[in-house]
């Protein structure tokens, strides 16, 4: 029972590493004041591409793991150290984001653009053999979840915590690289 909680765990925190670039994004286009209809369907489109890429990259992981078993933890761990290093240095540019608005095509490329993160994760859980349902659903939920609420906030607060948000989830991906190469 610990080690299912302590997984559980594990991947909870992983997935609101990976969830906080959709949070600060949505709350910058939060400020937007979009209607609930809209941010519902920001939310669940976030939702799903977080259990599609995932996916994609723990089928690459399984596969990366039976060819090289060996070299293959320390190849995620470095994953998770670049991902999370990446994170970081992304939240200290200055430079502004371009608005992509969420609609039609745009949402699909916000969506993908904010869970292309979520595939390297994925793929380095594929690695370690971790219970794709488990993964998919936390990874899922939790992206959605952190979506709406980065929307709804951001029709009420400033944009400054977005930054912070990211430099966050950063992070704990590098803390989770490196305790996977040790």
């Amino acid at each position: 029972m610990t080690v299912i909680f302590g997984e559980v765990l594990t991947l909870g925190l992983m997935a609101f590493a990976l969830g906080m670039d959709a949070f600060s994004v949505g709350l910058g286009m939060g400020m937007y004041k979009l209607r609930y209809r809209q941010i519902f369907k920001i939310g669940v489109t976030i939702g799903l591409f977080h259990v599609m890429m995932p996916l994609l990259g723990m089928m690459a992981g399984r596969f990366l793991t039976d060819q090289f078993s060996d070299i293959a933890s320390y190849i995620g761990g470095g994953l998770m150290i670049i991902l999370g290093s990446q994170m970081l240095w992304s939240s200290m540019k200055k430079e502004e984001e371009s608005l992509i608005t969420p609609v039609g095509m745009g949402l699909i490329i916000f969506a993908l653009s904010v869970s292309l993160d979520s595939f390297s994760v994925g793929l380095t859980l594929g690695i370690f053999g971790a219970k794709t349902a488990l993964v998919l659903t936390l990874f899922g939920v939790t992206a959605m979840a952190l979506t709406w609420t980065g929307l709804l906030l951001g029709r009420k607060v400033q944009s400054w915590l977005g930054k912070y948000s990211i430099s966050l989830g950063g992070g704990i991906l590098l803390a989770f690289g490196i305790k996977l190469l040790l």
